[in-house]
């Protein structure tokens, strides 16, 4: 499902395109939906059967996880079964071990660990097996939909998130259905980390260093979130949830929760260690692009496309206030290291700086909270990041460009142009001395912040030439 957006709202139309942009594609490949007039319409693997196993069951039934041996990302997985034998019986439902999964017949129920099924779910499989169990994937659409394995590249894809990992050992890039894992000075490939969800939105590492959070999914199918395991570049824990896409993930300062925002306008809120989800807060009056923890962890602060930038307390997820006045719609907010700060941007193209706890009781058209607003960009600001000592920050738009700021003075230091297209990405190294960015163009800078150089640029996937025939 792809966003409304108000007119002439240059960044609202790029974000759209971009959520969207995979989900039309895939769309392309669906077959046209059965008569609705006709009595019980023969029910579609790909259409009704697929979709409910992406959202419920992929994340744990999945190549790099493979729960049980079974493997439910693709139909020929699905049939070949797991550690118990084939889970289908064509044409025999009462016989197959899926119906007595989700029923709860045979234990644990499945989705293990989750909401059960809605009985009208349950039927459709009933259905489906009954009616032989076929598969109607669409030809053009196995290769796309196939996930596991890393892709094969003819072109650069859209970089939506960078991050560095604790020791600024590793960056750690987004790409379609993978996450690549890159030596931090851009020396060299060192893993890749192949998924389920076609977008990755946002990536950070634990404070400790141990886990990768990544966060994402397919358009307007569903929302994961990943936890990988570091040394062992394992995936430990996959989450789907959600009918769309998610965004701006970020650690509680113990590292022990993640918050992360959805398309369907909540924050959410998991215990790391089990996955469990302790909160779904619906602050927001629209999607929510951007989450932050205060330095004690007991607050969170969201940003989203209602304008607003709002306070929350993590324990009962009681709403506290906005912190600010609304103006455009917002999708990029940091929190300044050891500082209660936060720093956000958005479609007005204007940074702005404010201090999260009030100073004095609010009144009608306070300001109080607002610290400083720096110049306005000449596009619409899309990411932003504070350097590890806080002191200077980086603003990457929609415009090709992006700017450096001194923190205490709002005094624009440096601006980088090149890049062709938005800049959707912009982090620090840990030890303050290289910065990288990223966004539409698919290739990753990565500068000195002393010299302001350009240190190295480099597409961060292996690209394979395509071969024309060229025979008569």
């Amino acid at each position: 499902m792809a966003p409304t957006s108000l007119p002439g709202s240059r960044l609202l139309l790029l974000l759209s395109a971009l959520s969207a942009g995979l989900a039309l594609h895939a769309a392309a490949q669906i077959p046209p939906a059965s008569d609705k007039g006709k009595e019980q319409a023969s029910v579609s693997y790909f259409r009704d059967i697929r979709p409910i196993l992406q959202r419920t069951c992929q994340g744990c039934h999945q190549p790099a996880t493979k729960s049980g041996d079974l493997v439910l990302t693709s139909y020929e997985a699905f049939m070949a079964g797991g550690a118990k034998g084939k889970v289908v019986v064509p044409s025999q439902a009462d016989q197959s071990l899926v119906i007595g999964y989700l029923k709860g017949d045979v234990k644990p129920q499945m989705p293990f660990g989750g909401t059960p099924l809605p009985p009208e779910q349950i039927e459709l499989f009933r259905r489906w097996i009954g009616e032989g169990a076929k598969d109607d994937t669409p030809a053009t659409a196995k290769s796309v939909l196939a996930p596991g394995e890393p892709p094969v590249y003819h072109a650069a894809p859209i970089i939506n998130a960078l991050a560095y990992s604790t020791d600024g050992k590793v960056l750690a890039v987004s790409g379609y259905r993978e996450i690549l894992l890159h030596s931090s000075d851009g020396s060299g490939l060192l893993a890749r980390l192949p998924g389920i969800s076609d977008k990755i939105t946002s990536l950070v590492f634990s404070p400790d260093g141990s886990l990768l959070a990544a966060v994402g999914g397919t358009p307007a199918t569903f929302g994961e979130v990943q936890l990988w395991d570091v040394a062992q570049r394992k995936l430990k824990r996959s989450l789907t949830l959600t009918n769309d896409t998610l965004f701006g993930a970020s650690f509680s300062p113990d590292g022990s929760k993640l918050a992360f925002g959805g398309a369907d306008n909540s924050i959410y809120v998991i215990e790391v260690e089990t996955g469990k989800q302790l909160l779904k807060m619906g602050h927001h009056d629209g999607w929510v692009f951007g989450t932050v923890f205060s330095q004690d962890g007991s607050q969170i602060i969201s940003v989203g496309r209602d304008r607003a930038v709002k306070l929350s307390n993590v324990n009962g997820g009681i709403f506290i206030e906005n912190i600010n006045q609304l103006k455009g719609e917002l999708v990029c907010i940091a929190r300044q290291p050891k500082r209660d700060n936060v720093l956000v941007g958005g479609e007005d193209g204007i940074p702005f700086l404010y201090m999260i706890h009030r100073p004095r009781s609010l009144v009608i058209g306070d300001t109080s909270t607002l610290i400083r607003e720096f110049e306005k960009q000449d596009g619409p600001v899309i990411s932003v990041a504070f350097s590890p000592d806080g002191q200077v920050i980086a603003v990457g738009t929609a415009a090709e460009e992006i700017r450096l700021y001194k923190t205490d003075t709002g005094e624009h230091v440096a601006s980088f142009k090149g890049h062709q297209g938005g800049i959707y990405a912009v982090t620090f190294r840990p030890d303050g001395e290289q910065w990288a960015a990223a966004g539409f163009d698919g290739t990753v800078r990565i500068y000195d912040l002393k010299s302001g150089q350009l240190a190295k640029a480099f597409v961060p996937v292996p690209l394979e030439t395509r071969v024309i025939s060229m025979a008569k």
